[in-house]
Parts: C-alpha cells; structure tokens; sequence
C-alpha cells in the first residue's frame, strides 16, 4: 500500500474518533440519542473511507528506470523513427508493444501514438518536447497493458490534442485525448497540455493517479476521469471542461469510484457540470482547490429534471476534508454528498446559488474554517453536529437547516417534529440569514462554542426555529431578528437564557447588564431587529437584567422568562416549522 495513503488513513482514524467523542454532549436524552446516531454514522463513513482495499497502483518503484534500457522515438511530421526494439511503426502510427521505458519527442501532426502490450509489467512513457495531435482519435491510445507511466520530462512541454467529432458511439470505445485501458500514473517536472476536441481530455477505465507536473486540460465534456479513482498527490493542474472538472465514476464496485486529493494546486472551470463528481467517496487531506461551475453563484440551480448537475464537489457516499484550501463558487450546492459530510480542517470559501455544504444523512465539523459569502441556504442536512470550526455564513434563506428533506415541518400543519437534529458542541460560528437563522426541523441542543445569529426581518422567520426542543447547556448564543415567528429556548434548559423585544436598526448595538449597570455583553446588528435571545454562563434562571440599544432606556427582562409574542421551543409553537 502507498505510504502516503497509510498516513491519511492514520489522520481520518484520528478524526473519526473526535467524532464520537465530540457529539456525547446534549440536554435532552432524545437529542442525546439523536446526536449519537449522527456521531456514529459519520464515524462510520470516515471508517469506510479508511478501508484497507483504497489502495492505489501507484507505487514510487514505478518511476524508476535505467537510462541505458530507454528506447528514443523521434516524431517527425507524418511519420517517425525508434531506436530499439519494442515499437511499430506504421506511417504516422507508432505501436508500443511491450513493457518498457520509452523517450518521446518530436511532433505528429496527424497521427498517435498507441500502447497495445498484453505482457506484465511497467510501461513508462517519457513525453520530452511532444506535440500529437490526431484527426480520428485519442493522440495517445493506451488499449492494453499492464500499467502505463506517462513521466514529463524536466523543462519540457508537451501537448495532446484529438480529434474533433470521431464516433464515440460504441461501448468502450476510447474517447479522450489520452486515453487508457490500464492504470495510468502521470508524473515528472515538464508540463502537459491536452485539448479534447470531442469528449474527454485524459480518462483511464481503470485507476488514475497524478503524482507531479503542469497540466493543463481543456475538453468537451469531462476534464479528468479515472473510473476507479482518480488520486492528485501533487502537481499543478488547470482543467476547463463542457462537463466535470475531475471524475470518478466506477458504480459496480463500491471499494472503487472515489477521489482523494493530497496536495497542489488544482483550478477546476466546469462550464456545465460538476468540479469534482464522485460515485463514491471523496477524500481531501490538502492542496488548494479552486472550483467554478457554470458561472458561479449568480443563479440559482434549475429544477429541470434534465438539467446538468452544476455542483463544486458532489459525492455519492462519505465527503471528509481534513486539510487544504478549497475556493468554491457554483450555481449549485458547492459541497454535496447523498451521504455525510466531515469537515475535519482546512479553509472553505463557498459562494453558491443553493447550499453551501449539503449532506443528505449528516454533516459534522470538527475544526477548520467555513467561509459562506454568498448561499440560499448556508448548512443542510438531516443530522448536523458542530463540535468545532469557524464558521461564517451569509444565506438568503436558512443559515443552518436541520432538514430531513421531506418538506412537512415546512407546513405548520404536518403535526409531528421531524427526527432530524442540530447539535452544537463547540466554535466560532456567525449567521446572517434571510430566512431562519438556526432552524432545526427536529429537536436543536446547544452545549458549546459561540453562536451570533442576525436572523430575518420578515415576520415569517425566526433566528431561531425548531419543530422540537430546543435546550442550552453552554456556550454563548446571541440571536437577532424579527419578532413575528421568534422562539426561545425551552424552560428547563440547564443554562439559563433570556429574551427581549425590542427595536434595533442596522448598525445599532444592543447591550446587555446586569441591573447594577455592568455590563455582561454588547453586540452591533447587522439588520432592523425586533427581537434578542442571549444566553451565557452569567446569566441565572428568575434573575433581572437590563437589555438597551445605543445606550437608551432599557428594558427589564427576567431570564427564562419570554416576552411579547415570542414561543418557547416546541412548547409555545403551532406546530413543526
């Protein structure tokens, strides 16, 4: 097994077991077990990530090669020579028949370059100052071999362009630039650069691993592909796709179908697809990552059925980001899995016409920084548990959803509170919502971390919405927004809270003290509120204090006591929201 693979394995088992241990804490013993349920379902999905079969065929050996044994072969216009054994060549055609190391240099200007060897054993390609391009094909055809090396020689550049409209129809039938039937390591110091004029720019049915060079991808439909995987140890990689940026896309096998990404400097421009789309897992332990999809986040998704998924990285199964920068802007979610999401470390700049990070069954953050600038909603998911990160998030709609995506806690009607559940343990997370701030279609318990919510102005949201309870044990919240649909905290909870209505324009500060006149906090709003609820370990159930805004006369509020027309979790509301 690669080393570098064992080393990412050791940190996520590091970080599966911060998990577990992370989301134990909870008021209520329902959300308890609600919060454990999540906990150990992301745990699992980090589990499954580390499982012994993601290894890769890539091995360090694989590069190593005796100058003596290289065979040169010169390109030259429509035809070309070879210095040794091992190589066809027919017209502007040249064979690869056998494992080998060969050097290649020179320029087709219609022509390819083949590897058709059923004996085992490496194939090492050196490109030094290669130009192909095809009129009828793949300018590199890798149709049968053991495993194929593709090495950029130091100072070189080198280029790969198909040909443009060639029938792709048939099943199998190759349909990239660089094109591979085996196992594909592209590696060295050179650069290379790959148009594909009719569909793929590189793509391996088998596995796809990039170990080091400049590469520079433009294709018509997808960028990169590696059926089984597709793993970036380093490099720098700039793709422009009419498809997805970087594909994984193996469904028959589920040890198979992901992406991990290591290290470099990857820029992904996906016109009309996904940056990075993966059937199973997706798996970040560094790099910098730069993701546009269809324009960026200036529109919405559409709803057409048909529409071309336009996500920044979407996986089918386990997401977990331990390291890295990722710069995302797309039209819809910027990070997607139809499983769980674990964000372990890292730094995330998300701008989004839909969700900035979206995880079907649960979504967990352990540490890292979480920048939304731009999203209708900011976090989604059935179960969320926050143990760590800064987290800043600016939506139009919800900051944080709690959702199990039937839509029925969205009908004040639908009776019963959802099982989906909000847990947060500990960070640094700020909310500017147009629609709810934090809204949890279930039960929410907040232990931990400080929480600065500026929620709606509408009457029709609340900074702070549950369809069940909602109970504090610890931490700091200040949540501000509208009165209209405003909830507190239940009444049992173990810390105390207390609420105010009041009026407050953007860029005023509300403060709050004791009825002495010190004060315990101050905070400026970012919009027109109506409404604060603020809680911390200085505040006591049944004591008085004082709420002002600016410095004016202030209100007397008593802590655990709502005012006005504000309900109180579950308890005071008309239904699940």
């Amino acid at each position: 097994m690669n080393l570098s693979w064992q080393k990412r394995l050791a940190a996520l088992a590091v970080a599966a077991t911060l998990t577990g241990c992370g989301a134990t804490t909870a008021s209520s013993p329902t959300t308890t077990a609600s919060a454990q349920a999540a906990a150990t379902s992301v745990s699992s999905s980090a589990q499954s990530v580390l499982a012994d079969d993601k290894d890769s065929h890539y091995k360090a050996s694989d590069l190593d090669y005796e100058a003596s044994s290289v065979v040169t072969v010169t390109l030259s216009g429509s035809s070309a020579s070879a210095s040794g054994p091992g190589v066809g060549i027919d017209g502007s055609t040249v064979t690869i028949t056998e494992p080998g190391t060969y050097k290649v240099s020179g320029q087709l200007t219609d022509g390819r370059l083949v590897v058709n060897s059923t004996a085992s054993g490496e194939t090492r390609i050196i490109l030094d100052g290669a130009d192909i391009t095809s009129s009828s094909g793949p300018a590199i055809d890798i149709q049968a071999a053991d495993e194929v090396n593709v090495i950029l020689a130091d100072g070189s550049q080198n280029t790969l362009t198909d040909g443009s409209g060639y029938d792709t129809s048939a099943d199998g039938a190759a349909n990239a630039a660089l094109y591979s039937r085996a196992d594909l390591t592209i590696a060295g110091t050179g650069s290379l650069s790959v148009d594909g004029r009719t569909n793929d720019g590189i793509a391996s049915t088998d596995g796809l691993v990039i170990v080091s060079g400049t590469i520079r991808v433009q294709a018509i439909d997808d960028g990169i592909r590696g059926k089984d995987y597709v793993i970036v140890e380093d490099g720098t990689i700039n793709v422009t796709s009419g498809g997805d940026g970087i594909k994984s896309d193996n469904s028959q096998d589920s040890t198979r179908g992901y992406v991990d990404i290591e290290n470099g400097t990857i820029a992904v421009n996906a016109t009309a697809g996904d940056g990075v789309d993966v059937t199973s897992d997706f798996v970040q332990t560094g790099a910098s990552l730069t993701i546009t999809t269809a324009g960026g986040s200036s529109s919405r998704p559409s709803d057409s059925t048909d529409a071309a998924s336009t996500k920044g990285i979407k996986a089918g199964a386990q997401l977990v980001i331990s390291d890295g920068t990722d710069t995302i802007t797309s039209s819809d979610d910027a990070v997607h899995s139809n499983d769980t999401v674990q964000i372990d470390g890292g730094t995330l700049k998300l701008s989004t016409g839909d969700d900035a990070i979206h995880a079907d069954n649960a979504l967990t953050t352990n540490g890292g920084t979480i920048d939304v600038t731009a999203s209708y909603e900011g976090l989604e998911s059935n179960a969320i548990t926050l143990n760590a990160a800064t987290i800043n998030i600016t939506s139009s709609d919800d900051g944080i959803n709690a959702s199990d995506g039937s839509g029925e806690a969205d009908d004040p009607g639908a009776g019963s509170a959802s099982n989906s559940t909000m847990v947060i343990t500990g960070g640094a997370i700020t909310v500017d919502a147009g629609g709810d701030g934090l809204d949890s279609n279930g039960a929410m318990t907040i232990s931990g971390g400080t929480i600065v919510v500026n929620g709606p102005t509408d009457s029709g949201n609340g900074a702070l919405d549950t369809g069940g309870t909602l109970r504090i044990s610890g931490g700091t919240l200040f949540a501000a927004g509208s009165s209209g649909m405003a909830e507190s905290p239940d009444t049992d909870s173990s810390q105390a809270w207390l609420q105010s209505e009041l009026t407050a324009s953007a860029g005023q500060s509300v403060t709050i003290s004791t009825t002495d006149g010190t004060q315990i906090a101050s905070y400026t709003v970012a919009k027109a509120t109506g409404n604060i609820v603020f809680s911390s370990s200085a505040i006591s159930a049944g004591s008085s204090y004082l709420v002002s805004v600016n410095g004016g006369s202030a209100t007397t509020v008593t802590a655990n006591q709502s005012t006005g027309t504000t309900m109180g979790g579950a308890m005071g509301a008309p239904g699940p929201r």
